[in-house]
């Protein structure tokens, strides 16, 4: 087998990727970012079609690369309202000799995160192109804080690297990520038309201010969250918060619970409502902000199931709430890169059982889940320790 010139193939995939990088990133800031049509011609600007075979290309292939282009639809520019067809590049595959390189295309999201499709052959091509299922890219979309690159050498050559570079590696193991349903909220919300008054216009703006605030509390304490109960629902069912909610709900494994939580969020300006339970049992936070709640529900792992609790305050009484054990996956909520159960059918059928999809206005959460179950009563020589009322 010929020997394959190393410096030739760095070369080309540091140009390769560079340039595309580049040029997503100025061709959404200058022309996606902005409302009304995308059409650019071929008068002095660039089109999709004008960069199906960049140059770089064209010279890989008369280097000898073979090349596959797998392209998808764009989700930057699907909406409620538009459902995207343009297709955009998301992976090549060059190869020669055996030897296969996988440029991954990293474009720029709302959220300010970078995100990549997934790797889906067509019917046409060629599965023996690549050992495909030993790419490290593309199993899934992956979603990615934006990494501080550095510049290095490596044969002779200047790339850019992140600077923290195991952390771009751990980032890349859970990178997973689920596209909202589009397509399903637009029949949903034919169905169940969204409230668009003021009041409910305002509580969601109230909603998109706390949710990033409480992103950035947990991001400070190295603290995963995801969304849960209500708010997972809204995400999933219709692409937005469900305008009758009147809260925000957030899920974190008790496991990273800290101890100065409390003291973020307050420092973050959110008053503490309540505090029930205890660390190793049904532990639930609220805060207030704007008028609007953040509940935190911390779940407990038991076997092959979780699990979150609530307290009733007035009595003690104690419930538990069981979802089948789930991952985490990276989603986008009123332009915040967050995470979602990613069997998030499971998660919301367990919680709501098999209507979800029928809004429900009058919710009592100690009867109306379908995954609640009684779990006793606090102690009274306990309340004053595990039922906190602000």
């Amino acid at each position: 087998m010929p020997r394959v010139n190393r410096t030739a193939v760095l070369s080309l995939l540091i140009v390769s990727s560079s340039v595309f990088l580049l040029f997503q990133l100025y061709y959404y800031r200058k022309y996606v970012s902005k409302p009304g049509p995308h059409i650019l011609s071929r008068t002095g600007h660039l089109t999709a079609s004008d960069i199906q075979w960049p140059g770089f290309l064209l010279a890989a292939e008369q280097k000898g690369f073979e090349l596959l282009e797998l392209r998808g639809e764009d989700p930057r520019l699907a909406s409620l309202d538009t459902l995207s067809g343009e297709e955009i590049p998301l992976h090549f595959l060059l190869r020669l000799h055996g030897y296969i390189i996988q440029v991954v295309f990293l474009y720029e999201r709302s959220g300010n995160y970078l995100w990549h499709g997934a790797l889906r052959l067509k019917a046409n091509m060629d599965r023996s192109f690549a050992p495909f299922k030993r790419l490290d890219f593309g199993r899934h979309a992956g979603a990615y804080d934006r990494p501080e690159l550095v510049l290095t050498v490596l044969d002779g050559l200047d790339i850019r690297i992140p600077r923290n570079v195991s952390r771009f590696l751990s980032e890349q193991r859970h990178a997973r990520f689920l596209e909202c349903r589009y397509r399903d909220a637009r029949n949903f919300l034919q169905l169940y038309p969204d409230d668009t008054s003021a009041d409910a216009v305002d509580f969601r703006r109230k909603v998109k201010s706390l949710l990033h605030l409480a992103a950035q509390t947990l991001a400070h304490l190295n603290i995963p969250f995801w969304l849960s109960s209500g708010t997972c629902l809204g995400w999933f069912r219709q692409c937005s918060v469900i305008s009758y909610s009147r809260d925000v709900d957030i899920g974190i494994f008790s496991v990273d619970f800290r101890s100065d939580i409390i003291t973020a969020f307050r420092d973050a300006g959110l008053a503490l409502k309540h505090k029930f339970g205890k660390v190793e049992d049904s532990l639930e936070l609220s805060f207030l902000s704007d008028d609007v709640k953040l509940d935190i529900f911390f779940f407990y792992e038991d076997g092959d199931v979780v699990w979150n609790g609530g307290t009733q305050a007035k009595s003690g009484r104690k419930f538990k709430y069981f979802f089948p054990r789930f991952t985490l996956c990276w989603a986008e909520l009123l332009e915040l890169k967050v995470r979602v159960p990613c069997e998030t059918l499971d998660y919301v059928t367990a919680n709501y059982g098999a209507t979800w999809s029928v809004p429900v206005r009058s919710w009592d959460w100690k009867s109306s889940p379908s995954n609640v179950q009684e779990n006793g009563v606090w102690p009274q020589t306990k309340w004053a320790e595990v039922i906190q009322v602000y």
